[in-house]
């Protein structure tokens, strides 16, 4: 990635972050029908109280992350829950304190945790079934991708998501799916959307 946008990147602050996450006009065609379901700021302490077991506000800290905002897109009521329905496209916008902390944390945190956690309680009465590394496309550095499988009485989820360096941002697309589904075309298309956002913002372009 070029050093000038890089650079860049240190001249963002938290309250930047609210105008990276992708809005009504960005998302892709296959979500037109839906309405934003939560967003809002996402401090290390909300990461932590919805993070995997031993996550610390302090951890999350320690690992260079400082904030981040988030938002959700889903389905309007008279759409129905089926197997297959894509109950939620979200992009969310981190900063760090470096890009080297990004990285650190797309393979130490999110991609340890998860793998780490194969087979445990992940709250709501459900349990991590299965994680499943996958290769995205079409960004500019580094990044990676899971498909995340979890169940319990309600029957499957899956989730589809991709993580994404743009100096020291971290971008995330997120997917979740009803039933044991990959979404990495449409989480990708989302991840692109909103690679082009956050260096609109980082440039002053927005």
């Amino acid at each position: 990635m070029q050093t000038s946008l890089v650079q860049a990147t240190y001249r963002i602050s938290e309250h930047d972050l609210e105008f990276m996450v992708l809005d009504k006009d960005d998302i892709p065609s296959d979500f037109e029908r839906y309405q934003v379901i939560r967003e809002g700021i996402l401090d290390n302490a909300m990461m932590a109280e919805h993070g995997f077991s031993g996550s610390t506000a302090d951890k999350f800290e320690s690992a260079g992350r400082a904030t981040g905002f988030m938002r959700e897109f889903g389905p309007t009521s008279d759409m129905g829950v089926h197997d297959g329905l894509n109950f939620v496209g979200a992009t969310v916008a981190h900063l760090f304190n470096t890009p080297d902390s990004v990285e650190r944390w797309m393979n130490d945190v999110f991609i340890k945790d998860f793998e780490d956690n194969v087979g445990e309680s992940v709250g709501e009465g459900q349990q991590l079934i299965s994680v499943e590394r996958l290769v995205p496309s079409g960004l500019f550095d580094e990044s990676v991708a899971l498909r995340v499988l979890q169940g319990g009485s309600a029957g499957l989820v899956s989730s589809t998501v991709i993580d994404f360096r743009v100096g020291r941002i971290l971008g995330v697309a997120f997917v979740g799916s009803v039933g044991d589904h990959q979404r990495l075309d449409l989480a990708s298309e989302l991840a692109r959307s909103l690679e082009r956002r956050i260096v609109k913002v980082v440039l002053g372009a927005f």
